[in-house]
């Protein structure tokens, strides 16, 4: 079974990764990364003709450039740099960085490995293609768009009768259906509601001129743990102030649970808190991290009115409007929703990520607020990692 090509343009992928790569490309163009693929669900396998398949759409990726337009798009974003524009007018991803195969039992490997500001763009498409090569190759696929837009067309109805109230972006693209399913849903959440208010997906955003929304991922504090002389405990701070000094406090939601959020409130201090507009939640129960946020916006003297909380959590939408009514007396809030706008059929989505696990050779991870969520290569760098953020934490706190 021969698929047309799901990445029809270098633009289909999140926003933050343009964000991430324009600070890496001005500050740290000498890291290395190396990227792993993982499914958390249990028992999926991958066909011999399924991966086939994925390397053959990895192949045609890696032909695609930037067009002009696109181009001019990204130039048009009010905090994308022109220097960087060029870059990319330039850049290409190259497929000898990166490797796939499949194990005896049917599990896909993934691996991604070069200079960081290239190998940090293959995640999004990447993820992209598994899961549009796996659902059309392992499903009915009219079927699973069939119940998706059941589905959908229910969705819309609650937003319009009023059962839902809150304000959302999209941020469906690492766990789509399809790119065809994706470009459905945002358009109909777009333009059927008013609830909706952007996609992280700067390809849809392009085409629907809608608001792209993104600032930063895990993997961009995890990055600064390969830097040999920066300590590991402060890996977060370093990695805010870059960020602040490149964006000026323009795309300035800040994502707390890298190293967990106890360690970054120790970051977050007085000047942090006036710099960045908000923050974003990703794991851990996201009230008792709301509520802590709050207390410590008011113990710097902050409005936390003046603030955002931008969830983005594994969200459907009843569990983001009860985050809404329990919060939007308190500060201002907004969600980020996937999977839940992507891909929801009568089937179960695929849980798949593929996390950086190495810059320059050493091991990173990332720690969260959900234990489960830590994903290292390195057990015993994992262990020394969470001593050195507990002793931080206790010689500044006393806990």
């Amino acid at each position: 079974m021969k698929l047309e090509p799901i990445v029809i343009s270098l633009l289909d992928t999140d926003l933050y990764k343009f964000n991430m790569d324009q600070v890496i490309f001005h500050k740290h163009t000498d890291l290395c990364g190396e990227y792993y693929f993982k499914c958390r669900n249990k028992g999926v396998t991958f066909s011999e003709e399924t991966v086939q398949e994925i390397c053959d759409q990895v192949d045609h990726l890696c032909t695609l450039r930037f067009t002009k337009d696109e181009l001019d798009y990204l130039r048009s974003i009010r905090f994308i740099k022109k220097d960087y524009v060029e870059f990319l007018r330039l850049w290409r991803p190259i497929r000898e960085y990166v490797t796939i195969s499949r194990s005896d039992e049917g599990e896909l490997d993934i691996v991604v490995n070069g200079p960081l500001f290239s190998a940090m763009q293959f995640e999004i498409y990447l993820l992209e293609i598994v899961n549009e090569v796996y659902f059309r190759m392992n499903y009915n696929y009219d079927e699973l768009k069939a119940s998706a837009e059941e589905k959908l067309d229910k969705k819309i109805k609650d937003f319009n009768s009023g059962r839902y109230s809150f304000k959302f972006a999209e941020f469906g693209c690492r766990r789509r259906l399809s790119r065809e399913w994706e470009d459905t849903a945002v358009k109909r959440l777009a333009f059927e509601t008013k609830n909706c208010v952007g996609t992280s997906n700067v390809y849809l955003a392009k085409k629907y001129n809608l608001t792209p929304i993104g600032t930063y991922a895990h993997e961009f504090v995890q990055m600064y743990q390969g830097i040999d002389s920066i300590p590991l405990a402060y890996t977060n701070q370093y990695a805010m102030n870059d960020w602040y000094d490149e964006y000026k406090g323009d795309n300035g939601t800040a994502l707390t649970d890298t190293v967990t959020t106890d360690l970054f409130l120790l970051d977050f201090n007085r000047s942090m808190v006036n710099n960045y507009t908000g923050v974003r939640h990703d794991s851990g129960d996201p009230y008792e991290w709301g509520e802590k946020l709050i207390a410590h916006y008011k113990s710097y003297g902050v409005d936390p009115k003046t603030k955002l909380l931008l969830f983005s959590d594994s969200l459907d939408f009843d569990k983001a409007q009860k985050l809404y009514d329990h919060f939007k007396d308190k500060t201002k809030v907004s969600f980020g929703i996937g999977t839940f706008c992507s891909n929801d059929t009568c089937v179960p989505a695929l849980n798949i990520v593929i996390k950086l696990q190495y810059v320059n050779g050493r091991p990173v991870a990332k720690l969260s607020d959900t234990p489960d969520k830590a994903m290292c290569r390195d057990g015993e760098y994992l262990d020394y990692l969470k001593r050195s953020v507990a002793f931080r934490i206790k010689r500044e706190t006393g806990k």
